[in-house]
């Protein structure tokens, strides 16, 4: 069975101020998870759902039916608000999606083969969609082993602010000893930098970071779900609190409850954290369609 990829694309944009899961970066109109979807295919992905919010759904499915229609099989799912367990409600007010892991439990019933997942804006180029897909053809379905890609972090830095990365130690076998979701993360010089507690602390910028590049299987759902039901008791009262994977993920792994080997990538990360990161990210993608990694229009043929 070909494994699935489950796309995050649900997230509100905060610091972009748009919608950039669908601003097109490509000379032909394309968008990032245009080259995502295309190396997913050639990686030997047979299926794509899609997690996204009601209000974007018609925009979305416009450009997936255009693009993909024919090419592999989409679903789609819904990360709202109001999606969450019995006995709990939304507080008024609340805008911002509950993360990460809330969205790839939208997942639960549509996904039960292993799976990849990434974000809709992130652009992860073809090697890492490789080392992906040979990863899950290897893996039980029934199986605690997950793997990430890890991308150097000085490769994942943004000329215009800060990022949230999260960053990973790995042991002799590269398998994830921890990972620490740091929420502002910024060049400094040669190196890198994260803010912590008010205080600036450095970082060599050689550190393994994930970009929300991962490799489960259905095993996930269940440990998410109980995750997220121990998060909201004391988020429901917190307005920009989050249920992000690599938090889940990392807890697991100290639980000895599951284990996440690091695949690494020499892909240069692009994204557009920022509406200036755009032209940095088409100026990316014209260099990498000179070499010869992608045609000029992604899906002329």
């Amino acid at each position: 069975m070909k494994p699935t990829l489950a796309v995050m694309a649900a997230g509100i944009g905060s610091r972009y101020g748009g919608l950039k899961q669908i601003e097109p970066v490509g000379p032909s109109g394309e968008i990032v998870i245009d080259y995502s979807i295309y190396d997913a295919i050639r990686a030997g992905f047979g299926r794509v759902v899609f997690i996204i919010r009601r209000d974007i759904e018609a925009a979305f499915r416009a450009i997936s039916d255009a693009h993909f229609a024919g090419r592999i099989a989409c679903d789609y799912v819904f990360q709202e608000l109001d999606r969450l367990p019995p006995g709990f409600a939304a507080p008024p007010g609340r805008v911002k999606p509950w993360g990460t892991g809330h969205a790839l439990l939208m997942c639960r019933e549509a996904v039960r083969e292993p799976f990849a997942a990434i974000n809709a804006d992130d652009f992860y180029g073809r090697r890492s969609f490789a080392a992906l897909a040979e990863y899950l053809r290897g893996v039980r379905p029934d199986s605690t082993d997950y793997a990430l890609v890890g991308f150097t972090l000085r490769n994942t830095l943004s000329e215009h602010g800060s990022v949230a990365r999260g960053v990973c130690a790995a042991d002799e076998r590269g398998r994830l000893t921890s990972i620490v979701e740091r929420l502002k993360i910024e060049k400094a010089g040669d190196g890198a930098r994260y803010e912590e507690n008010g205080e600036w602390r450095p970082l060599t910028g050689d550190e393994p970071v994930s970009m929300n590049m991962w490799a489960f299987t259905p095993r996930l759902f269940e440990s998410l779900e109980a995750g997220f039901r121990r998060f909201l008791p004391g988020a429901l009262a917190q307005p920009k609190a989050e249920f992000l994977i690599p938090t889940h993920v990392g807890g697991e792994v100290a639980a000895g409850r599951a284990t996440v080997r690091v695949l690494e990538t020499p892909e240069q990360w692009l994204g557009v954290t920022y509406p200036e990161d755009k032209p940095a990210v088409a100026a990316g993608i014209r260099e990498r369609i000179a070499r010869g990694e992608y045609p000029a229009n992604l899906w002329a043929e």
